[in-house]
């Protein structure tokens, strides 16, 4: 047994005791139960090279369980519900601005922290509402007097989240009243309380990373670069391509991208960040530089794009998913490349394994990639290689993939059937990359003159245009979408039963040719 199967076999450990403990009520005792498992593989069949995998695919199980119960018990800890809270605290991340208010997280600074059960200092991440125009920025100090309130699934919430992409670019859940827990939405972020009925005041004070504020400023830079010569709804699609995020798009607009399956451009999805590494690939080459060092400087660009969105959940995986899909495309793997998936789930578990079941822009990405990299090799010998259709067959194959692999999913958590999904990716998809490269030159020259960025504005404004009126053509039509109801877990393990086995088959299948 090679060692990429070893390291297959104990992701995938990882991830089952992940998934056992976020679906299932497991108690202490079976992680002792694995760990002594372990310890008798090791001791009785030490030289039995099987036997000693097994063991520590026992052990990951088991880690998987114990890492997952660790975050859970944190929720169960929580003692603080209905307390006041007034002190300073510093806002760690960039605000997000709603129609009529800002939400922010902060920490409360050391000194500030409120005491945890057992009186430890616990290091509390907490939501509140400010002033829309209130001048809060990542890393300011400011005063804060307010309840702290363990989050409630009442309608008020929902109506907030129920979206399907919110500004960060995930996807947020749709479920009904009853099934949608609100609390482990936030949770998952590692947002314990709500500060309601918040009274804040800016201190003037900023202590935010020096470096991570100027990529939010260049950031900020950018977007307005955009809004001066670019109009709406033009404008939002533009940040959204480049940046991430649907806010400013027309309520009206938001839905039609989600009932044709196009969320997925305007989100800081792998396939945004992949077209970006690869717009750097050839610049870093246009230079001068070996392919293999422009890889890296590829690499590099991925992470300052990362961190100029904020260092999101999504736009973490994003870069992961598109790094390595990256990664896979240029040493020729593509085919090869479950280990390198399935080890980055696992990792990202590792960091957060509330993930798994709360966070459904996880679900979507991570099987969006799994489907292009299983279903890929199939696609390119018998399809793409014999019709290459100016690359539309290879967009139309990639996309169906992706989407048989999530399709479960969107149907468990969105209760909707997009009819027209294919079609919107083969008229939308070919000219993203176009898009994308015009809007960032539009960007970038605003910063020297609005002047230099008007002839790119011009050449962007068509394909923005043509992109959003396509999606709003298609959204209109009375066979766009179905709703899809009853779709439940039942349903969805027997899908990815009978997914798995045709994989399994075609991939038996080329290895006998």
């Amino acid at each position: 047994m090679n060692k990429s199967r070893i390291f297959l076999i104990l992701s995938l450990s990882f991830i089952g005791g992940v998934f056992g403990r976020s679906f299932f009520d497991i108690d202490d005792s079976w992680f002792y139960i694995f760990a002594i498992i372990t310890v008798i593989l090791l001791s009785v069949f030490w030289k039995n090279k099987l036997a000693v995998v097994a063991a520590f695919s026992f052990l990951f199980l088991a880690l998987g369980i114990w890492r997952t119960e660790a975050d859970l018990i944190k929720l169960n800890n929580l003692n603080l519900n209905g307390q006041t809270f007034s002190g300073r605290v510093i806002v760690a991340k960039e605000p997000e601005g709603k129609e009529n208010y800002l939400k922010i997280i902060f920490y409360p600074t050391p000194s500030q922290s409120p005491p945890r059960a057992g009186g430890e200092d616990f290091n509390l991440k907490i939501m509140a509402n400010a002033p829309l125009h209130s001048g809060i920025n990542y890393g300011d100090e400011i005063k804060v007097n307010c309840v702290l309130k363990i989050p409630e699934n009442h309608k008020v919430i929902l109506n907030e989240v129920k979206n399907p992409v919110n500004n960060s670019g995930s996807f947020a859940n749709t479920q009904d009243d009853s099934s949608f827990d609100y609390r482990m939405y936030l949770a998952k972020d590692g947002i314990y309380y709500i500060c309601e009925k918040a009274k804040i005041e800016k201190t003037g004070e900023n202590k935010g990373n020096k470096i991570y504020l100027s990529i939010l400023k260049l950031k900020n830079n950018l977007e307005e670069n955009i809004n001066k010569v670019i109009p709406e709804p033009e404008a939002a699609l533009a940040k959204g391509l480049i940046i991430g995020g649907s806010s400013g798009l027309p309520k009206k607009v938001q839905e039609n991208f989600s009932k044709t399956g196009m969320s997925h451009i305007v989100a800081v999805s792998g396939y945004n960040v992949t077209i970006i590494a690869e717009y750097l690939i050839w610049f870093f080459i246009f230079i001068g530089f070996w392919r293999k060092q422009a890889f890296w400087f590829a690499i590099l660009g991925i992470i300052i794009f990362v961190a100029m969105i904020g260092f999101p959940s999504s736009a973490v995986r994003a870069g992961v998913m598109g790094g390595l899909l990256l990664w896979a495309m240029k040493n020729g793997r593509l085919a090869n490349s479950y280990n390198a998936i399935i080890f980055a789930g696992a990792v990202m578990l590792l960091i957060n394994p509330l993930a798994l079941r709360w966070d459904i822009g996880f679900q979507l990405s991570f099987l969006a990639a799994l489907g292009i990299i299983a279903l890929a090799p199939f696609w390119e010998k018998y399809f793409i290689k014999r019709n290459k259709a100016m690359g539309f067959s290879e967009i139309f194959f990639l996309s169906l993939s992706a989407q048989i692999f999530v399709m479960p999913i969107i149907f468990y958590n969105f209760h909707i059937f997009s009819s027209v999904s294919l079609i919107a990716n083969l008229l939308v998809l070919p000219l993203i990359p176009l898009s994308m490269l015009l809007v960032f030159l539009v960007a970038a020259f605003g910063l020297i003159s609005t002047l230099f960025s008007l002839p790119f504005a011009w050449l962007a404004y068509m394909p923005l245009k043509y992109e959003i009126w396509i999606i709003n053509a298609l959204a209109g039509l009375n066979w766009s979408s179905r709703e899809v109801q009853n779709f439940g877990w039942s349903k969805i393990i027997l899908w990815y039963i009978i997914l798995s086995g045709l994989v399994f088959f075609l991939r038996k299948r080329e290895k006998i040719i």
